[in-house]
């Protein structure tokens, strides 16, 4: 018969004392990361058991920044983040919520830098800013994770991208666009939330590139940009379709997609092709109406798990991370609403 693992096996695997081992696995705590780290591994080596699901025995602290829930994403990570206390009590982190203004950069690196001494790592949805590329980096090169979600932070180093390929997804928002108007095509317009969050750049980036390579018949009237305003993405359509009333088709990229619904209506053009991101209750019933003719969804849910899951690996309390960090995005159509 096999004998059975010990402490002492673990110690000897892990290169600390078995005292060590002790308060690891049985959370007595006055243990260093890099030990716990150690130690839950050569457990899960050893297939001790217990050691597999217990709740280490350090609470990390963990900065989570994002717009304020008024935007029906960042609502949707707000609530992600305050499930993931609840359900992940064998990783025994603490996840903090900092609402961020968009528009305000500089004040968001300031209190990235006074969350710095006393987080262990840090989860942020921004747009690109050097001040906050700069401040995020006292996290990693103290060794702290960061994970940029859903929007990427060029220039940062050593840190992970969790979120949807944007270019891919703004492909699909432009396939979609073509196939609706069709062979005829005519003028589009597109609204990213902010030109400096990467991932609305390359959403309608995205966008473009597929209209110019696959539906030449479909052109951009224009691009602009709604600072993240839902009632001024309506009003930039509003103004557009006066404009120009051969408008045929609108892709938000970001938030609003209620008042362009309701910009159509004041209108009298619920002909123009409207496709939007996010499935949100709200849209959901929007695209139920015929009012919006299809959503792209990152599934915020999933991101969160990601971040997560992933967080628990680099911290050791994972046995392993998740398979990919590029989550997928999903169409809805009225007829899968």
């Amino acid at each position: 018969m096999a004998r059975k693992t010990t402490a002492s096996d673990v110690a000897r695997l892990a290169g600390v004392s078995a005292s060590t081992v002790d308060r690891v696995l049985n959370n007595r705590g006055g243990v260093t990361e890099a030990r716990e780290k150690a130690v839950l591994a050569a457990a899960r080596r050893l297939g001790l058991d217990r050691a597999l699901n217990q709740r280490a025995a350090r609470t990390l602290r963990i900065a989570v920044m994002t717009q304020p829930p008024s935007n029906p994403f960042h609502a949707a990570i707000q609530r992600g983040f305050e499930q993931a206390n609840r359900s992940y009590p064998q990783f025994n982190m603490q996840f903090r919520l900092h609402h961020i203004d968009p528009a305000r950069g500089g004040q968001t690196a300031r209190r990235i830098a006074g969350l710095a001494a006393n987080h262990d790592g840090i989860v942020i949805v921004s747009a690109y800013d050097a001040d906050i590329a700069a401040a995020l980096s006292v996290f990693t090169e103290a060794g702290k994770p960061v994970i940029t979600l859903a929007t990427d932070m060029p220039g940062l180093e050593s840190h992970r991208y969790i979120g949807p390929d944007n270019y891919s997804a703004g492909r699909l928002a432009g396939t979609l666009m073509g196939r609706f108007l069709g062979r005829e095509g005519g003028a589009v317009m597109a609204i990213a939330g902010m030109f400096n969050m990467v991932g609305q750049q390359e959403r309608v980036s995205g966008f473009q590139a597929v209209l110019r390579e696959r539906h030449p018949a479909c052109h951009m009237e224009a691009v602009q940009e709604s600072l993240e305003q839902g009632e001024r993405a309506g009003e930039l359509v509003y103004q557009a379709l006066r404009r120009n009333p051969s408008l045929r088709g609108v892709y938000n990229a970001s938030a609003g997609a209620q008042p362009v619904v309701e910009a159509l209506k004041a209108l009298g053009r619920q002909d123009v092709v409207f496709i939007t991101h996010e499935l949100t209750p709200e849209y959901r019933s929007l695209l139920k109406a015929g009012l919006i003719d299809a959503i792209i969804d990152q599934d915020p849910a999933q991101e969160v798990r990601t971040a997560v899951e992933t967080l628990g690996a680099h911290f050791g309390r994972a046995e392993q991370p998740p398979a990919s960090l590029i989550t997928p995005v999903h169409i809805h159509l009225i007829e899968n609403c």
